[in-house]
Formats: structure tokens, C-alpha cells, sequence
């Protein structure tokens, strides 16, 4: 599973640049279902590394920092200041790997769709971001099909769900 880094390609329309940024980007994480061995310490809010294939819709990561290719995030509680929130699982369908324009296109589809749902206004009038977590080739032969989107606030850091924020 590999996330999107780039948060303001859709605005800018820079598609063509997006794609190239996303094959460099892709590559492979933990194949396979591996069990969560990461925790979130309910009396501090800390987060600890979860396994990418462990998050849910809800949670709560400090991800900022994450680029390329990743195996696990800090998955923290969301009453913490954080960076992302997971606001949308996309399941692919079975069959061949569609390819990286294909699975990106889908994410950008279903994240801007799924955005207006969550935050409470559309993604253009919005001044928030989102993100996303998708699968490579590499874990695709793992049976990953998951594309997680995020909600992000570009200024930085956010406190508390985004989910409703009409921002």
C-alpha cells in the first residue's frame, strides 16, 4: 500500500505530473494479512506504528511525515492533534491489477465523492485536502484492494474529527 503524497494535484489539475508522482511513489508495504501489532495508549493518546492494512475508517494518524512506500503509521486518538483522518475504505475489484493511472483514478473518484459526504461541503469549496492510501502492484498479488482516503487540513495538525467540519 502506498499513500498519495501530493495534496493539491486536484486543484491544480496537474494530472499528467500526478501520475508520474505516483508510479515513483508506488511500491510495496507488508504483503500479506499481517495482524495489528500496534496500540493506541487509551490514557495518554498516544500513538503507536499500526500496520497500514490495520486502519479504519475513523482513525486518527500522525502520517504527516510518511513518503513512498509504507508498511506502518501512528495511528492515534483523535481527540490528539493529528494529521489525518480516515474517512473512506474503497474496495477494488478482484481480477488483474488495473495499473497505477487506473487505481489512482479510482481514488481520486471515489475520495472527492466520499469528501462532500464527510466534511459536509463539496471538495472545490472546501479548505480542506485529502489524501489516500492505495494499493501496488507489489501488494495488489497480496490481495490488497483497498484505497483509504484522508481527510487532511493543509494548515497543519488538527484536534478532533473532521467528519461535519463544513470547512
Amino acid at each position: 500500500m502506498s499513500i498519495k503524497l501530493d495534496k493539491f494535484w486536484v486543484r491544480a489539475l496537474a494530472v499528467a505530473s500526478v501520475g508520474a508522482a505516483s508510479i515513483a511513489l508506488a511500491g510495496c508495504s507488508l504483503l500479506g494479512n499481517v495482524a495489528n501489532n500496534g496500540s493506541t495508549d487509551q490514557s495518554t493518546g498516544e500513538g503507536t506504528d499500526s500496520d497500514v492494512f490495520s486502519i479504519k475508517v475513523g482513525d486518527c494518524l500522525n502520517d504527516g511525515d510518511v513518503e513512498g512506500e509504507v508498511s506502518s503509521v501512528p495511528i492515534t486518538d483523535c481527540a490528539k492533534p493529528h494529521d489525518s483522518e480516515a474517512f473512506k475504505s474503497i474496495l477494488m475489484a478482484d481480477g488483474d491489477f488495473p495499473g497505477d493511472d487506473a487505481v489512482t483514478q479510482q481514488a481520486i473518484d471515489g475520495c472527492t465523492a466520499a469528501f462532500t459526504d464527510f466534511v459536509g461541503i463539496d471538495y472545490d469549496s472546501s479548505s480542506l485536502d485529502f489524501s489516500y492510501y492505495f494499493p501496488t502492484s507489489d501488494s495488489w498479488a497480496q490481495g490488497d484492494r483497498e484505497i483509504l482516503c484522508l481527510a487532511i487540513d493543509p494548515n497543519g495538525q488538527t484536534t478532533g474529527t473532521l467528519a461535519g467540519a463544513a470547512r
